[in-house]
């Protein structure tokens, strides 16, 4: 029997149609980071879903043991009480609760039959501390920024006694800094509290740094587990067991064929939908031609998202001014019908919430933002929506079990893809794609990659937003740098540079703070 803290062997686990994990082995060792990377749909998810019992003993087949002991999890409160507590890519915080009432929801502290108030607050300061948070228990989740929201998440595990912390995706939403201080928390909790953890990121960079073993899976088996304690793991090499072949090149190549202008956006100002006086998109003016891909980048909360929402038939905030223009003649954008009636589209950096109907069916979703494309008359033609759907299928190249599968059970690059059909079959002339590649594996960001550039081949203009650098200079033919809602640079893919961008963003937030002087003074 071996000495490791955790042992999954020839798990193998089917839904209907499909086989989702075949035969796969884990082991993770006491106090150590252990990532599990593999492209979309390569059964990560479903691998921790089986080892905290989301998917109950008796529903796969394999062996399960923690400490030594074979385990049979029925449900997350048997392996949680064992030790093992997962946090998922969706944090299961109640917003309008406090830290303290979401600390011990379920296991309250109670007294004669009363919640003892002051014990809790006490035992919420005590988690706090070792995950760096110096909030008041009393504050509202929904206050905090989605970085303190995962703390709260991993003091929650500590609150029940974790000794293998399960994070799956956990900095998918964050920001560069908020990255690298939940990544130094887990580093910290390793070697000062002999924490285990098993994580599971797109990120390989992140992996890299902070991993001490890699599984990787594919396509539902165990292809190689890498030791980085002994041999240096690059990214390179970590794609390449991904995806079964070296990528040379990230991005694919593309030879420009810019036009005149397509898009133009002038002096654009909106104002925050509920806080008064506060502006989230000040003065902002850009343009994008047709064949081109103009990058957004800046940091998080730079009014990225806000500006695209509100280009988008006002989805978001107030419109003070500002004027939008397709091929030179001024449209109204005030609507979402408006918006699509003048050949633009917005793939959403939240499809689960904005982008996709998940209890609906991949064809339905496809169809949805032109109904009147598979309409007869006043009613839609089934037969049309399936011809449609299954050509979109074919030529995305999403994985599914057919059309009628529920997008719910789709893996996130395939439900991004579901996303890009929906849009495509509207007929666009503009794109914005904000965050288009978030929480995604790096071969199916290759396949949005070409989906873009098969855009623009095609003579469509593309606004991308993205928080990955090296996904703006990869892609972008012209970048535009925001800071604080406002459009503050301009630069031509031969002189952008990841360096470039965050000295132009720097440069903002001093001449901001020598304005603020100059006003106090």
């Amino acid at each position: 029997m071996s000495d490791a803290l955790l042992e999954m062997r020839g798990i193998t686990k089917r839904f209907p149609g499909v086989l989702a994990l075949d035969d796969v082995n884990l082991e993770v060792q006491h106090h150590e980071i252990h990532a599990l990377v593999g492209e979309n749909g390569a059964g990560k998810s479903t691998l921790m879903k089986v080892l905290s019992g989301v998917h109950p003993a008796g529903t796969y087949d394999g062996e399960i043991y923690f400490r030594g002991e074979l385990c049979e999890f029925h449900n997350i409160r048997q392996s949680e009480k064992r030790g093992i507590v997962i946090i998922h890519q969706e944090l299961a915080l109640v917003p309008h609760l406090s830290i303290t009432e979401n600390m011990f929801l379920g296991h309250e502290h109670t007294r004669r039959g009363l919640i003892n108030w002051q014990q809790a607050h006490a035992r919420t300061r005590e988690l706090l501390e070792p995950v760096g948070l110096k909030e008041s228990p009393d504050t509202r989740i929904g206050a905090l920024g989605v970085g303190k929201q995962q703390l709260v998440e991993i003091a929650r595990a500590l609150a029940k006694n974790a000794s293998l912390l399960i994070l799956d995706e956990p900095t998918s939403s964050l920001n560069e800094s908020d990255s690298e201080a939940l990544l130094e928390l887990l580093t910290t909790l390793r070697d000062r509290d002999g924490l285990a953890s098993v994580l599971i990121s797109h990120k390989l960079d992140e992996i890299s740094a902070v991993a001490d073993s890699i599984t990787i899976l594919r396509d539902g088996t165990t292809v190689e587990t890498l030791d980085c304690r002994t041999e240096r793991v690059s990214t390179d090499r970590i794609v390449q067991g991904m995806v079964g072949r070296e990528l040379s090149n990230r991005f694919p190549s593309r030879e420009p064929k810019i036009g005149d202008v397509r898009f133009e956006v002038r002096d654009w100002t909106v104002a925050h939908p509920t806080q008064e006086g506060r502006l989230v998109v000040e003065g902002a003016s850009f343009n994008v031609r047709a064949g081109e891909v103009v990058g957004i980048s800046g940091l998080m909360g730079a009014g990225r998202t806000e500006l695209a929402m509100s280009l988008f038939g006002r989805s978001y905030g107030k419109h003070l001014g500002g004027v939008a223009e397709k091929d030179g003649v001024a449209i109204d954008v005030s609507s979402v019908p408006k918006a699509i009636h003048h050949g633009i589209a917005y793939v959403t950096e939240d499809r689960k919430t904005y982008g996709l109907v998940l209890i609906d069916d991949v064809r339905t979703n496809i169809t949805l933002a032109n109904l009147g494309g598979v309409s007869n008359g006043s009613f839609i033609s089934t037969p049309k929506e399936g011809q449609v759907a299954n050509d979109y299928r074919k030529a995305m190249n999403i994985k599914c079990a057919g059309v009628e599968q529920p997008t719910l059970n789709l893996s996130g690059g395939n439900q991004q893809k579901v996303v890009l059909s929906k849009w495509l079959f509207a007929g666009p002339d503009i794109l914005i794609l904000d965050e288009p590649t978030r929480g995604i594996d790096v071969g199916a960001k290759y396949e949005i990659y070409t989906i873009i550039n098969q855009l623009v081949a095609e003579g469509k203009a593309v606004v991308l937003i993205s928080s990955e650098l090296p996904e703006i200079l990869g892609m972008s033919d012209r970048i535009y740098v925001m800071n604080e809602g406002r459009i503050i640079d301009e630069m031509s893919a031969a002189t952008a540079t990841q360096e470039a961008i965050m000295h132009s963003i720097m440069r903002d937030y001093e001449a901001g703070a020598s304005r603020v002087a100059g006003v106090a003074s």
